[in-house]
């Protein structure tokens, strides 16, 4: 997830001299530039991925009897279960088993808020823009300083998560209500500077709470067999996605520059979801296989 926003981060900045570079090359729009380049090194980069992407450590042949050893035995240390090839549930009563468990609607609400959330990063450049930063290239310039704070924070924030493994809950929760408080506080300061500063706040929790809520989802389903686990977590990544859709309508361009519907409405859903991992650290901490 680090990666990802980092990633984000220089994408900012291609962005910003894509756009400005590119204006007009072989008459082409700048916009439609940036879409060209960020598609075809995309495409290019999973082909190389499908050949460096490994399968489970107990039956990829790309690791070594010692390498694969010390790979399931780090998983079984976080509690995930590890079976051969042999043994396998079968694909409908994944889904059945998956479906059914309490954790997996409890991880599906709690990471669809985020989601909803963090659709925020889309727009971006629009708010920074609607912010004060009147030209284009200047606003994609501007959203690089939100992902390098949200890159910091992210990574800090999992490594001290891992150290208190049994604590992910709380720490999702707290950032999460660090972001809603900056949103609430998005609403009611109109100086362009300071809403700027909170945006790159808001947007660091936000990262932060996204990688750690996978981590937690993904400890909490450890002890499922490995294809229900495999369910529950796609169940998680494609509902919870769900969210991008009512997402793309909360910051309508009539809303400039204050897009307050857009900021009460993450500020309402925000505070939803501290008390969804609130709940869910309580359970899992209580609930036995």
């Amino acid at each position: 997830m680090s990666a990802a926003i980092l990633s984000s981060a220089f994408g900012g900045l291609l962005a910003g001299a894509i756009t400005g570079g590119l204006e007009g090359a072989h008459g082409i729009r700048g916009w439609r530039w940036l879409f060209i380049v960020e598609g075809v090194a995309t495409i290019g980069w999973a082909i190389v991925a499908t050949f460096l992407l490994l399968d489970f450590p107990a039956n990829t042949k790309h690791l070594t009897d010692r390498e694969r050893a010390i790979a399931i035995a780090r998983l079984q240390e976080d509690s995930v279960t590890v079976r051969g090839e042999g043994e396998k549930v079968g694909k409908m009563q994944s889904f059945i088993l998956a479906f059914r468990d309490w954790r997996t609607w409890g991880f599906i609400f709690g990471y669809m808020v985020i989601v909803g959330s963090s659709t925020l990063s889309y727009f971006y450049p629009t708010l920074v823009h609607g912010l004060g930063y009147t030209s284009t290239v200047q606003a994609q310039y501007m959203t690089v300083p939100i992902y390098a704070i949200a890159f910091v924070c992210t990574a800090v924030s999992g490594y001290f998560a891992d150290k208190i493994s049994n604590y992910r809950g709380l720490v999702i929760a707290g950032w999460l209500a660090f972001s809603m408080i900056t949103s609430i506080a998005v609403c009611v300061v109109y100086d362009f500077t300071a809403r700027y500063a909170l945006l790159v706040l808001m947007a660091a929790g936000l990262w932060a709470s996204n990688a750690i809520s996978l981590s937690f989802a993904s400890s909490t389903f450890g002890s499922m067999d490995a294809e229900v686990r495999a369910v529950a977590l796609a169940l998680m990544n494609a509902l919870g996605n769900l969210a991008q859709i009512y997402g793309a309508y909360l910051f309508p361009s009539d809303d400039a520059p204050k897009y307050l519907m857009g900021f009460g409405v993450i500020s309402g859903i925000l505070g939803f979801s501290v008390c969804v991992y609130i709940v869910m650290h309580v359970l899992v901490r209580r609930w036995k296989p």
